[in-house]
């Protein structure tokens, strides 16, 4: 079965609506999936929930859809690198939901794979645990934490197959293996597509199961948050 499609845009069309909660793949601005995030801003979607490990930065990334007012609450566990997000946020416009990393990854693990609910010691005593179960086991208190199954996945991976099985690309890998896991549609980003049966299955990081539609975009910018750079010794 072959899965790509011939644009960000196209690979959208008939999945994305009002409303819906989309999980987005990506650590700070590495292994993001620019081209869908792009193509979700221009849909012109409104009242999205956003699962994501941090909002983008201003202008770039999840950041575009802060500034269209296209997202009304983010699930994330870092939100420092944005100052719409900071503005919007201070001035009761976008809704909240602080999620510990960790706490994050195993919401989306779970949810795809099919586990309602988990109990864990991180955010007991805290805001995190706040009108949620807390339960006691082996002496020591556990918060309980629901799995996370958004709507639509947005995931970046380094290839695919028309199949749709996908390799990450190092630390690009982060949090799109769970996000595509978690998605009830979940829609891929890659540099490269090459013939179903070409990966040996031994290099293949997540089955084509999982996948439902790619796009290719070949070129993307890879953009670096911060970029601290020394003087060359004897410069």
């Amino acid at each position: 079965m072959d899965k790509v499609y011939a644009s960000a845009a196209e690979a959208l069309n008939g999945v994305v609506a009002d409303g819906q909660t989309i999980a987005v793949g990506g650590f700070g601005l590495c292994g993001i999936p620019e081209a869908l995030i792009a193509a979700l801003r221009d849909t012109r979607v409104q009242n999205l929930t956003c699962i994501s490990n941090n909002a983008g930065v201003d202008g770039f990334g999840l950041g575009q859809l802060l500034n269209t007012r296209q997202i009304k609450k983010m699930i994330a566990s870092y939100v420092g690198e944005n100052k719409e997000f900071e503005r919007q946020y201070l001035a009761g416009e976008l809704e909240l939901e602080f999620t510990p990393q960790g706490t994050l990854a195993e919401k989306l693990r779970a949810g795809g794979a099919g586990i309602p609910a988990f109990f864990t010691r991180t955010g007991v005593g805290t805001l995190v645990a706040d009108g949620k179960e807390v339960r006691e086991f082996d002496g020591e208190q556990y918060v309980m934490e629901r799995s996370l199954v958004p709507d639509v996945s947005l995931v970046k991976a380094y290839k695919a197959d028309r199949s749709g099985n996908l390799i990450f690309r190092k630390t690009a890998r982060n949090f799109n293996p769970n996000v595509a896991m978690a998605g009830k549609v979940t829609i891929v980003e890659v540099e490269e597509v090459v013939d179903t049966g070409t990966f040996d299955p031994d290099d293949v990081h997540l089955p084509g199961i999982y996948v439902h539609r790619i796009v290719i975009n070949a070129q993307p910018e890879k953009r670096i948050e911060q970029r601290t750079v020394r003087n060359a010794k004897g410069a």
